[in-house]
């Protein structure tokens, strides 16, 4: 607490100095950016904001947030990082996608960015090294490519007698090459058929999926991107249609009526990107704080819509499960 001085010998010239320096102080601006839409942010934004409040901040009260969303729109990620620096932010927190990280980190090399991503961000240059980030920048990363194989083995489990295993990725990912060769890798070790679908936008899911029965697909695993989380309930409703077997990456895609999900808890990730924000406002450089990775892995699987398609999950599929849905 600053304490109060009193000098009674030079009168109100002094007595002026603690508004002056009152008025000098300003609340800290966090500037958030995204690919996606606000409406399918709900989770993480909540999330990040209780990690914050774990390190004292809240917004409105003693924090500002800038928000800016490419609304599915990657070619605006660049306008979108220039407009927060331009700004002065005192961080740039970038909710989901390499490609967002990599516009923040291209806009400044001085002003603070956590980020949290799907992908390898030593791979993809966001940083130096998990242990010392170096730079600007640190934040959360999945290593979705690790869980790629994992995947597509319990797809295999659910379309045991079906010859093709689809994958659904955003051709625009910075990662997809990566992951398309890793799919490959474990459809040839189970000695199944890869069938790419590829979607840029949400608007692209019905007429992707329209031919997938001719496509002989007998199950599919959706690939982490931002536009496929913020628009969940979307491809969920699309894949139902078709009665196809598919697994993804959160659980939010199973409470939304998905069949199984397979990934880190995305609301402890966002908390924990929430509580770095709060680091930095406090004067930790990124480059001191290491790269966090999930600790915790979870298979949820909806029996309910397991039963409404009239798909047979595997009895020690449901015995592994962490939790199931009925």
């Amino acid at each position: 607490m600053r304490r109060r001085v009193f000098f009674t010998f030079i009168g109100g010239s002094i007595a002026a100095w603690p508004l002056a320096g009152r008025a000098q102080q300003r609340m800290p601006v966090a500037g958030i950016i995204s690919v996606a839409s606000p409406g399918g942010l709900a989770t993480r934004l909540g999330a990040l904001r209780q990690g914050l409040r774990e390190q004292g901040y809240r917004e409105g009260q003693n924090l500002s947030i800038e928000y800016r969303f490419a609304e599915d729109h990657p070619e605006r990620l660049r306008d979108l990082a220039i407009d927060l620096v331009q700004r002065h932010v005192d961080v740039i927190v970038v909710v989901g996608g390499t490609n967002t990280a990599l516009a923040a980190k291209a806009a400044s090399t001085t002003i603070p960015i956590v980020f949290s991503i799907g992908g390898d961000p030593v791979k993809s240059g966001l940083v130096a090294s998990l242990n010392r980030p170096g730079g600007n920048i640190t934040g959360v990363a999945q290593f979705s490519e690790l869980l790629i194989t994992k995947r597509f083995e319990v797809a295999n489990e659910i379309a045991s007698r079906a010859a093709t295993i689809g994958a659904l990725l955003n051709p625009t990912n910075a990662n997809v090459q990566l992951r398309v060769s890793d799919l490959q890798a474990a459809a040839s070790v189970l000695g199944r058929k890869l069938h790419i679908l590829y979607a840029a936008s949400a608007e692209q899911f019905d007429s992707i999926f329209a031919a997938v029965a001719e496509q002989g697909i007998g199950a599919l695993v959706v690939m982490d991107d931002p536009i496929f989380d913020s628009n969940a309930e979307r491809l969920v409703r699309v894949v139902n249609q078709h009665a196809l077997p598919a697994i993804y990456q959160y659980r939010q895609f199973v409470e939304a009526g998905g069949l199984i999900s397979y990934g880190s808890n995305i609301g402890e990730q966002y908390r924990q990107v929430g509580f770095y924000v709060g680091r930095v406002l406090k004067g930790e450089k990124p480059a001191d704080l290491p790269v966090l990775q999930p600790t915790k892995l979870e298979l949820v699987i909806n029996l309910k819509t397991a039963k409404a398609l009239g798909i047979d999950v595997p009895p020690q599929l449901v015995a592994r499960a962490d939790e199931l849905i009925e």
